[in-house]
C-alpha cells in the first residue's frame, strides 16, 4: 500500500509567506545571512539585497493609548510617534515592550513582520510606500525579508496610510 505523500510548505516558510500565499498576493522573498554583529536589521537587509534603504520597511510595535499598534517605516529614518498616534486617532504613542510585541506578534524583535500576526493589530503604513513600485519588509524571520507592493501590504494588513516616518 503506497503511502501519501504529505504536503510541506516551501522551505523558509513563515505566517508571513503562507498569509500572502493565501491571499494570493504577488511577491518575492528575498534571503540573506543575518549578521548578529549588525547595529541595524533594516539597513543589513538593505546592504544585503542591494536595495535601496527607503524602499526597505521596519515593522515596529507601539502602544498607543493602551493598544498595541504596528508602525511600518522606512529603515532609512525613525517613527514620528506623536504622527501615528494621530493617525490612528489617538493621544499618544510609545514604542511597546519588547517582549510583548513578540508575544502580541508571534515574531522575534528583528524579525517582526506585518504580514501574519498572531493577533491582528491596527497597522499604518508610513505614505512615503506609495512613491515606490515596491517596497521590502521582514517576512517574519531575521534574514527574511519579503518585497510587494505597497498597495497591496496596504490591504491585507488594512493599513491606515499616514505620514508617520521622519
Amino acid at each position: 500500500m503506497a503511502k501519501k505523500a504529505k504536503k510541506q510548505q516551501q522551505p523558509g516558510g513563515t505566517p508571513a509567506t503562507v498569509a500572502l500565499t493565501a491571499a494570493g498576493a504577488s511577491y518575492t522573498v528575498h534571503s540573506y545571512d543575518h549578521d548578529p554583529a549588525h547595529p541595524s536589521y533594516g539597513e543589513e537587509a538593505a546592504e544585503a539585497m542591494g536595495v535601496s534603504p527607503d524602499r526597505v520597511f521596519k515593522t515596529l510595535v507601539a502602544d498607543v493609548d493602551g493598544t498595541l499598534t504596528v508602525a511600518v517605516v522606512p529603515v532609512a529614518g525613525q517613527l514620528d510617534l506623536k504622527a501615528l498616534a494621530a493617525a490612528v486617532g489617538g493621544k499618544r504613542a510609545a514604542m511597546a515592550d519588547p517582549a510583548l510585541a513578540e508575544r502580541t506578534t508571534g515574531y522575534v524583535r528583528g524579525g517582526i513582520s506585518p504580514l501574519g500576526q498572531r493577533k491582528k493589530l491596527p497597522t499604518v503604513l508610513d505614505a512615503s510606500a506609495s512613491s515606490h513600485p515596491t517596497i521590502c519588509v521582514s517576512a517574519g524571520r531575521r534574514g527574511l525579508e519579503v518585497e510587494l507592493a505597497p498597495d497591496d501590504l496596504r490591504k491585507l494588513t488594512e493599513a491606515v496610510l499616514a505620514p508617520i516616518g521622519r
